[in-house]
């Protein structure tokens, strides 16, 4: 004989929480530091691996978002980095053999800015000095020296030249470096007009001897390039003397000054050479034009020449550096390199490269959300390859397709040391290490966030010490204790379990911060219970539009649920809806019919396609409850639809299949079905009822459409025992289950919840026979009158089980 199952007490309905203890914490704050609650494993992972000096021990932490993984995180490594030394400053450098390939410098925390300093002060010396330093008189003179001698030689050549014409009669001119000759008569240089005006053979004979003239001051000038050459060489070593003359002094105290530093003397070595070609070509007067020079920033072009490129710095004694990149592009981890475009063409220097994560990082950590990076293979690949070659890689993968031809870099690598330290989902780690097996090599810690905390006095003492700093240090303000009881229950909720309190903190503390606004809103700067209820409310208030419409919905007669009264073959279900950040239950009619046929059990939504994986397979596991519970002498024959009606949208889950195998019961049995109940839970094979998901929101999404209607005592809601466990009921629910005007009941088998629906002995199965007139024995008759009908043999049709409990109920 089945046994009554009574209605849960309010006490079984949600965990309680001890008001004295909850003053003792906040009289008494935790005397440890709390940066974070809980999560020890995860705690213990980070520290192993921040220990671990050795390459592929990075991190992967996985957990869900809110509870608190980059807090822990960033506090460890803030508290880590401090032991560790302060990272190498890297620059790059021009490199004066191939401006294509810059090379990197690495000095001590603080220098480089020292030498980009001193190389900016030698910069400025050189635009002070230069040109001024040509007109000193010594240099002066020796360039007027080699126009003198410059001249000497053309002038005697002119002469030559000229005392030749003089013989001829002819006078020779000069005027702006051009020569010319004239004929001369009585003494006087004739001009075109008179010229002509001579005698023809007079005419002839100054003609010739023009032309023999010019012949010979050809000849006479045939040296004159070698001579301006010669000149011009003798006038640029001149001026390369005087510069490396005036630029030694100062290049010789950075050389002393930066003796120990191998790298930074071969850049100065180099600088040495090419500062004198740059002063020629841009701090010489006699290069450049009057208007160019208005234009010219002598400066900038020789800081874009010469000047160090910092990509980062520290100073003395600085931690470690903590890096989080929030959007790992290519360029945002590993730099990129800046163009210009001049004249239709995109150009660069070194001193474009830009730093990336990786740079600002290396020596330290760099923190990453792992989805974001694996959202680029290119982002991906170069990572891995950066971690197993320990350089930053740093060839951009679109740069072919982008700049063309245009100038390109390919900057020196640059070694690294960083651990990477990703944040990611559950899901995701394991897909990674299912699709990429360098994974596990390079990420070989786990650091695994829990979804919930183990309730202890030990942790509710944390909680009420966090929450209290993160009032009066953030919020500044205070809170009760009840509003802390409040608090407690909040998490539980969260957690769906008496015995544990969410891990997702955030959102606690979210909600004090809501509860503050009303706490505020009431003038007062202590937040009680009524505020912490007020946050909680006003939040369903503002995602709660779509359940309310549902329930609307079923008020007006659009969506048909009954919630009294008695039916066959209609069962109410219970489902819960996930929308966005919220979630809420709603109740769902199932129905069944049966018929003659051997078409078996049909899924509706599976046939419709709007029924997944998992909810087709609770429905597949009727088939076999009935086989073994009541065709164990003849052949389970029946044709049978089960529906969710009014669902038009996709199903999964198997939580439904406790009432649609009910329902399927009752359409065999004709017997009715109280319709002031709901039900969930799923079923293996053997009728043992299972645990489901989302029961505080099913039982309270049954209750407000109750409670819309009217609460009548009779309406209740049946559970699968196991969720005894995972009840955290709203208030309101506790007092009308405590006020015996709306129940809860749970089951461990398909027979206890068909004797609640039902109203009638289950019936246990005594030497191989159910008792008369019980649930199952009236399902065993049907079933077996179905399979006579089917197979041809319906000799006991007459006894038909609708007979017989038409009878009973006469």
């Amino acid at each position: 004989m089945t046994k009554t199952i009574k209605p849960l007490s309010s006490e079984q309905l949600a965990p309680s929480v001890s008001l004295p203890h909850i003053s003792t914490c906040m009289q008494n704050p935790y005397p440890d530091p709390l940066p974070f609650i809980g999560q020890n494993r995860a705690q213990s992972a980070l520290d192993f691996a921040l220990g671990m000096e050795l390459p592929g021990y990075n991190v992967f932490v996985m957990g869900e978002a809110a509870t608190g993984r980059f807090t822990m995180v960033k506090d460890k490594l803030e508290a880590h980095c401090k032991t560790r030394p302060t990272p190498k400053e890297w620059l790059y450098v021009n490199n004066y053999d191939d401006h294509r390939e810059p090379i990197a410098l690495f000095m001590q925390a603080g220098e480089s800015k020292v030498l980009a300093d001193d190389i900016d002060s030698f910069l400025d010396e050189v635009v002070d000095t230069f040109p001024a330093a040509f007109d000193n008189p010594g240099y002066q003179r020796k360039k007027k020296s080699l126009d003198r001698d410059f001249d000497n030689k053309y002038n005697a050549a002119l002469s030559a030249v000229e005392e030749l014409a003089a013989k001829k009669s002819v006078a020779m001119m000069e005027e702006k470096g051009v020569v010319s000759f004239a004929p001369v008569v009585d003494g006087k240089a004739l001009d075109d007009a008179e010229f002509m005006a001579l005698e023809e053979a007079v005419q002839e004979h100054f003609f010739d001897a023009i032309e023999k003239l010019e012949d010979c001051l050809i000849e006479a000038l045939i040296e004159l390039p070698r001579w301006k050459r010669e000149s011009s060489e003798k006038l640029r070593e001149l001026k390369k003397t005087t510069i490396e003359l005036a630029t030694k002094p100062l290049l010789k105290a950075l050389e002393h000054k930066y003796a120990s530093h191998i790298g930074v003397i071969r850049y100065l070595k180099d600088l040495r050479v090419e500062i004198v070609d740059a002063v020629l070509d841009w701090l010489d007067d006699d290069s450049a034009s009057e208007e160019s020079k208005d234009d010219f920033d002598a400066k900038g072009m020789l800081s874009d020449f010469f000047a160090p490129n910092i990509l980062v710095e520290f100073k003395e004694g600085q931690a470690a550096p903590v890096v989080y990149e929030p959007n790992p592009t290519f360029g945002n981890i590993f730099g990129k390199i800046e163009y210009a475009n001049a004249h239709g063409t995109l150009i660069t220097s070194y001193r474009s490269i830009q730093p990336g994560a990786l740079h600002r990082a290396n020596g330290g950590y760099l923190i990453m959300d792992a989805d974001k990076v694996l959202a680029n293979a290119q982002v991906w690949d170069g990572l891995k390859l950066s971690l197993k070659t320990h350089q930053i890689k740093n060839d951009l993968p679109y740069q072919d397709s982008s700049v063309g031809s245009s100038f390109t870099l390919k900057p020196q690598l640059i070694p690294l040391d960083v651990k990477i330290i990703l944040l990611g989902s559950r899901d995701l780690y394991y897909t990674i290490g299912e699709y990429d097996e360098e994974f596990g090599e390079l990420f070989r810690v786990l650091a695994d966030f829990d979804y919930y905390l183990p309730d202890s006095d030990r942790l509710q003492y944390q909680f009420v010490t966090k929450v209290q700093e993160y009032c009066e240090q953030t919020l500044k303000c205070t809170l009760t204790g009840e509003a802390l009881a409040r608090l407690l229950k909040f998490s539980y909720r969260q957690a769906e379990h008496q015995n544990k309190l969410s891990a997702r903190f955030a959102d606690v503390l979210e909600l004090v911060a809501e509860a503050s606004y009303y706490a505020k809103q009431d003038g007062l700067s202590e937040i009680d219970a009524p505020h912490i209820d007020e946050a909680i409310v006003g939040k369903q208030y503002r995602t709660g539009q779509l359940s309310e419409n549902m329930l609307s919905d079923i008020e007006e007669g659009h969506t048909l649920i009954a919630t009294d009264g008695e039916a066959v073959g209609k069962v109410n279900g219970l489902t819960v809806l996930h929308i966005g950040d919220t979630a809420f239950g709603t109740p769902a009619r199932i129905t069944a019919t049966v018929y003659a046929g051997a078409d078996g059990v049909i899924d509706v939504e599976r046939e419709a396609e709007l029924g997944k994986s998992i909810h087709s397979k609770g429905v597949m596991l009727l088939t076999g409850y009935l086989g073994n519970k009541y065709a164990q002498s003849f052949s389970l024959t029946l044709s049978a639809n089960i529906a969710i009606e009014q669902s038009y949208g996709f199903i999964d889950g198997d939580s439904a299949s406790l009432a649609e195998l009910c329902g399927l019961l009752s359409a065999i049995t004709q017997l009715p079905i109280d319709q002031s109940l709901a039900l969930t839970g799923s079923i293996n094979q053997h009728g043992e009822v299972q645990a489901v998901g989302g029961v505080n929101e099913k039982i309270e999404g049954f209750f407000k459409l109750c409670k819309m209607r009217g609460l009548t005592g009779r309406q209740g809601v049946i559970i699968p025992r196991s969720n005894l466990i995972n009840l955290v009921l709203d208030d309101e629910v506790l007092a009308a289950a405590q006020q015996g005007r709306f129940h809860i009941f749970a089951v461990a088998t398909v027979d206890e919840a068909l004797s609640l629906l039902m109203q009638r002995e289950a019936g246990a199965l005594v030497n191989g026979q159910y008792p008369d007139q019980s649930i199952n024995a009236l399902a065993l008759a049907r079933l077996a009158q179905i399979a006579d009908v089917v197979n041809g043999d319906d000799k006991d049709a007459e006894s038909d089980p609708s007979t017989e409990q038409d009878k009973d109920h006469s």
